[in-house]
């Protein structure tokens, strides 16, 4: 095998990448030829570049990560090849991932320093999970009192999440426009109200309110006060009919009493003895 060659290289390095697991640097994919044999390393990036063009069209992409080079599934297949493993992903909480996100972004940042910005306190769980992991780690002490350590990202944390450096992640404007904004209560002005709705609203407010020849000056009749009145009238409207049913009862309770009365009356009695 001519190694001077990038093409010929290219095809070493993709078997070298799969049979590691793990991102190589350039540095370490050098360290395993012997110096008699490494090719210069412009040799090894154009290598790289060839290697990750053969990989278009393919399930698989070559993708530079803060350890290194690695071979990895495209993200559209993940539905999929997650299939694989039984065991379901890891969930994490709102209050690790919020602790996590504010590592990355203010760093190097103290735990004191998360709690005031979070508002809560940290659990001392959430911190010794990330250095776990190994996303996290101390990497010196706030010159104050108590010195607090400081906390920042790893290459594990990069790697995790495809990153080759803190300058890929997504800018937090960007992260705001993710989140959904808040409903807020319609004002009677609220512009989100149709034109050809507020129209017709307007129309049928001004026929039944406002008297033939004598329009009100500078009034206004919007989506928002129509509803109101509606509202209004609908409060006003007798839904509890429970008293026409009790008084129909009686009347046909009272009825029959009438009739049985008319036979016992003494005066008939009375006339029918005489007769």
């Amino acid at each position: 095998m001519n190694l001077s060659d990038p093409k010929q290289l290219s095809t070493l390095l993709e078997g070298l990448l799969l049979a590691s697991g793990k991102p190589l640097s350039l540095e370490r994919i050098m360290e395993l030829f012997e110096e008699t044999e490494r090719p210069e390393a412009d040799v090894f990036r154009k290598a790289l570049a060839i290697l990750g063009g053969s990989c278009k069209g393919r399930a698989f992409e070559l993708k530079e990560v803060a350890s290194g080079y690695r071979l990895q599934i495209r993200d559209t297949f993940s539905p999929w090849v997650g299939r694989l493993w039984e065991e379901r992903p890891q969930r994490y909480s709102r209050a690790m991932l919020e602790t996590l996100a504010l590592i990355a972004y203010r760093q190097p940042i103290t735990r004191g320093e998360i709690e005031e910005i979070r508002g809560v306190a940290v659990n001392s769980q959430i911190v010794k999970t990330l250095q776990e992991r190994e996303w996290i780690r101390v990497v010196g002490y706030r010159d104050v009192p108590g010195r607090p350590a400081m906390f920042a990202t790893t290459k594990g944390f990069l790697d995790h999440f495809n990153l080759k450096n803190l300058d890929e992640l997504p800018p937090l404007a960007a992260l705001r426009e993710l989140e959904p904004e808040p409903v807020l209560a319609q004002d009677d002005d609220d512009p989100a109200v149709p034109q050809s709705l507020q129209a017709r609203a307007d129309l049928a407010m001004g026929d039944d309110c406002e008297p033939e020849g004598e329009p009100q000056a500078g009034s206004e009749t919007s989506f928002g006060s129509l509803l109101a009145e509606l509202d209004a009238m609908e409060q006003g409207l007798k839904i509890d009919f429970d008293d026409l049913a009790r008084a129909a009862d009686e009347a046909n309770h009272e009825a029959p009493q009438v009739v049985s009365n008319a036979g016992d009356d003494p005066s008939s009695s009375e006339r029918e003895e005489t007769q």
